[in-house]
């Protein structure tokens, strides 16, 4: 039988072990397509998955799910050296434990499928959680520089300093930006009604700065650029045509390079930084979620890290003996 990937003669398990994989790596790369290098990886996983059972005398189809966790966790804890300084193993990151989770359950998917095996050991298995990794957030400082950098009295200027204004004071995601109708901004009362995911509409306020930009706009530039169009959108692109997601983009691309934040933000850092701000300043978590449009509050929870993280950076910068090791 050809596979794509070699056969694994050094498993050094027994051979009915070596026929499952055999079978299992040939399944997925001529009915499912997998490339050699996931085709690879997989060979890897099982092959250190069979020598774990070969130590514990256990034979695949006959392995529990307390066998296969305690092989994920062998994994995530390592294994030090012997007494000689060999055999040490350092433990695997969540994302490569999270793979192998991935290969073993396939594989004993592959096993129930072809009636190998009467029930799945890893049909209630999940991978760890690899946690979430913190988006970049801009300082005040940054913030009002990024802004600043939208100056002037032309109708681009007067856009740009607009729709920056409304994306940070609003905490609106890109495609919100952009779906924005004039209709939807509310100057009188203060607030703008963006579009959500899900055709979920939600209440902002508009802040006093973001309100004066959008005013600006709205009298001297966007009639410049629309001309005699009929266009619905608040945001319009030079044309005089709605704004895209893509022309948004490059505005912010534009403005950031500007002052010095090139590849350290895009349109969602504006609503990661409006979303931090608040909190740090004293809202309460429900609001910001409600802000947001975020269905789970634990969604907006990540923001609460954000901001603890801003207060050890403050401390360990400002504190005379935040540095001075413990004795």
């Amino acid at each position: 039988m050809a596979v794509a990937v070699q056969r694994p003669d050094q498993l050094r398990t027994d051979p009915r072990y070596e026929a499952l994989v055999l079978d299992f790596l040939a399944y997925l790369e001529f009915e499912r397509g997998l490339a050699r290098n996931t085709l690879d990886a997989y060979r890897t996983d099982l092959l250190q998955f069979g020598a774990f059972l070969g130590r514990r005398e256990r034979d695949a189809t006959e392995a529990e799910r307390a066998d296969i966790a305690d092989f994920l966790a062998d994994l995530a804890t390592g294994a030090p050296p012997d007494a000689e300084g060999n055999g040490g193993r350092p433990a695997c990151s969540p994302a490569t434990i999270s793979r192998k989770t991935a290969c073993l359950r396939s594989f004993y998917r592959h096993l129930r499928r072809e009636e190998l095996i009467a029930d799945d050991p890893t049909a209630t298995l999940t991978p760890p959680s690899q946690g979430r990794k913190l988006p970049h957030v801009l300082s005040h400082g940054e913030v009002t520089k990024l802004l600043e950098s939208a100056a002037g009295a032309d109708s681009i200027a007067l856009r740009d300093r607009a729709l920056l204004e409304v994306m940070y004071g609003c905490g609106l995601r890109a495609s919100e930006a952009t779906g924005l109708e004039i209709g939807d901004v509310d100057m009188r009362r203060g607030f703008v009604r963006p579009h959500g995911k899900g055709s979920k509409d939600r209440i902002v306020p508009l802040g006093r700065e973001a309100s004066r930009a959008i005013d600006r706009y709205l009298r001297s530039g966007r009639p410049e650029l629309v001309g005699e169009r009929v266009e619905r959108k608040l945001f319009v692109n030079f044309r005089g045509g709605a704004l895209t997601r893509q022309g948004l983009y490059k505005i912010i691309q534009r403005h950031a390079k500007a002052v010095g934040l090139e590849g350290r933000m895009s349109p969602h850092t504006l609503r990661h930084t409006f979303a931090t701000h608040l909190l740090a300043g004293g809202c309460d978590l429900r609001s910001v979620q409600e802000m947001l449009g975020h269905a789970d509050v634990a969604t907006t929870q990540l923001y609460t890290h954000l901001s603890r993280e801003k207060i050890k950076e403050v401390y360990f910068a400002a504190h005379p003996r935040a540095t001075i090791p413990h004795r």
